[in-house]
């Protein structure tokens, strides 16, 4: 069976995450069911990451194994005919090695969190980013994000459900910049733990509206303690943004 590569961007506002649900609309379902029209049999949609309900992608990476040998550029576009109207693209599907597989052999998943800093209320972006009217210190919360980067036990910044094995994370970067009213929080790391990037995201505000000092993040790091987060940002504002993979020998 030949196996492709897809490159995913869709809007999660109505669904209840990637991963397939009995009872509620997932991204992973909407694909499979494109997929079982494009191929005539059933398929399985295997993801890079399980985004949550209400979270978004721009750079999804997932794998899929057809019965039909189909260029490509075709699978692509038709998959696309396939998904419409949902708000899911396939913007890129690639050939790929019969044992590639999206997930475990990602070497890093980016995320961007958006922040629009201003009161009056979202009309373009609503659902789409997490609006917070109180003036933002950008620089305050780039500095405090810092202590982020490497290493670390974020049981502070673990969901109290998350299945894990452990809370010890290595974040490669993380970064908070401000362009006019928009704030973008970007990071990257191999993975992350249930809801790390919105609670760690969701404490950086308490330093940007000026509630807590900037070494405040390194205390509750270092803390290790789910009580001492600050509350977790809401789902809308968060993006899969790229995932990443080492280049395949010729």
């Amino acid at each position: 069976m030949p196996r492709y590569k897809l490159t995913i961007e869709y809007d999660g506002s109505a669904y209840s995450g990637w991963q397939r649900q009995d009872n509620a609309p997932s991204v992973q379902e909407t694909l499979e069911i494109a997929a079982q029209a494009l191929d005539g049999a059933p398929a399985v949609v295997i993801g890079a990451g399980r985004t949550d309900a209400g979270v978004h992608a721009y750079g999804q990476v997932a794998h899929i194994d057809l019965v039909k040998t189909i260029p490509a550029g075709k699978v692509r576009d038709a998959l696309n005919a396939h998904l419409r109207p949902h708000p899911v693209a396939i913007l890129e599907a690639e050939d790929a090695a019969p044992d590639f597989h999206a997930r475990f052999d990602a070497t890093s998943r980016s995320y961007i969190y958006r922040i629009v800093n201003r009161r009056a209320d979202l009309a373009l972006d609503r659902n789409r980013a997490w609006r917070i009217a109180a003036p933002l210190d950008a620089d305050a919360m780039h500095a405090a994000a810092q202590v982020f980067i490497g290493r670390h036990d974020f049981s502070t910044f673990r969901y109290a459900h998350c299945q894990a094995d452990t809370p010890v994370k290595t974040l490669d970067s993380f970064s908070v910049s401000r362009q006019l009213d928009e704030i973008v929080i970007a990071t990257t790391a191999r993975s992350y733990l249930h809801h790390q990037v919105r609670s760690m995201v969701g404490s950086l505000v308490e330093v940007g509206r000026g509630r807590q000092p900037v070494n405040w993040i390194a205390d509750i790091l270092k803390a290790a303690d789910r009580t001492q987060c600050g509350p977790v940002s809401p789902a809308e504002g968060l993006y899969l943004s790229a995932v990443s993979y080492k280049p395949r020998a010729a």
